[in-house]
């Protein structure tokens, strides 16, 4: 079955206190964000079309960084939208083959090649598929009248990549935009489907800020 993977990159590094974004930020001495997240798609499986969306103002430098760094995993570039939904439904217009279809923040290069796999192994079953890990701290919900400690087991934190039948998704964005839809999952589940979760990977965290860069670099290490 066909296998594609939406790379969404369209960060400012307002939170990283930087004029670059973030996902142009080199980790350690190495290569940028960005590089690691392609390659973690590539090494898992190098016949994964990729299709990495960037702000059109963003993608002669991606080039550039690519000169640069000699890097040549095979890959598109689509234009940006206005917000995360319009990017990706900008990358599914580019998409005419049914398959499966691999959604992930360029932000998340320490992605594990096994939750990779393993969730396009699971989409080709369920349709729909998230990665998921356990919440270890302590929560509290937070209201106009009280505040009061939650069972943390009712709860997940979502990951990326979230893996689909490409037609599912397809028709999914075809709905108007609303605030709501903060990830695909939720854009798939206001048509009622289901969504079928499986385990993802502590390390597969999301950068934002100068401390991720850190630990994202430690990691690597």
């Amino acid at each position: 079955m066909k296998k594609y993977a939406l790379i969404v990159a369209g960060g400012k590094g307002l939170r990283m206190g930087s004029d670059l974004p973030k996902q142009f930020l080199p980790i350690g001495t190495g290569k940028v964000v960005l590089m690691h997240t392609l390659e973690a798609f590539y090494q898992c499986d190098p016949l994964i079309e990729i299709i990495l969306i960037l702000p059109a103002d963003q993608q002669d430098y991606w080039k550039e960084l690519c000169r640069k760094y000699n890097f040549h995993i095979p890959h598109s570039i689509v234009e940006g939208g206005e917000t995360r939904f319009h990017s990706v439904k900008n990358g599914l217009s580019k998409i005419d083959e049914g398959g499966l279809i691999a959604v992930h923040d360029g932000v998340r290069p320490l992605v594990a090649k096994e939750v990779i796999s393993n969730c396009y192994e699971k989409a080709s079953q369920y349709q729909a598929v998230i990665p998921i890990i356990d919440i270890v701290e302590t929560i509290r919900l937070i209201t106009d009248d009280e505040n009061k400690t939650v069972n943390r087991d009712n709860y997940k934190l979502v990951q990326t990549p979230q893996v689909f039948d490409v037609q599912l998704l397809k028709k999914a964005y075809e709905q108007e935009y609303t605030s709501f839809f903060t990830d695909d999952a939720s854009v798939v589940e206001s048509l009622g489907y289901s969504v079928h979760l499986t385990e993802g990977n502590k390390e597969n965290i999301k950068i934002t800020t100068p401390f991720d860069l850190k630990i994202a670099a430690a990691l690597l290490s």
